[in-house]
């Protein structure tokens, strides 16, 4: 499971990788924002047992990543926007916090005229 934050006013997301607790061994997030490395984004345990963590990239782009787990399996993202031959691929959003808010607070007094 993949959770998008909305773009900070310093246009990045915060992107929250999450994977179930019944896979063995240590899992890393590797992709094209961190050059394939199976070091750069290991996973670790939460409370609940489930594999996460979080990476924070560019508003706007596109990534392309795979899980690599324990004994070289590699395994896709069933959340992903897409897929190609590479891995999953996640769009980012490309609005920031406040801008979103601003199109709400337009939205919302629109609706109540």
């Amino acid at each position: 499971m993949i959770r998008q934050d909305m773009p900070s006013d310093d246009g990045l997301v915060s992107l929250t990788f999450t994977l179930p607790a019944d896979l063995p061994g240590p899992v890393s997030v590797v992709g094209d924002f961190n050059q394939w490395d199976p070091y750069a984004h290991p996973m670790t345990r939460t409370d609940q047992g489930a594999h996460s963590t979080v990476v924070t990239l560019p508003a706007g782009t596109s990534i392309c990543f795979r899980y690599l787990a324990h004994g070289g399996a590699w395994l896709d993202e069933p959340d992903a926007d897409e897929r190609d031959h590479r891995g999953s691929i996640v769009h980012l959003p490309s609005v920031s916090a406040g801008e979103e808010k601003q199109a709400r607070r337009t939205t919302a007094k629109a609706a109540a005229k």
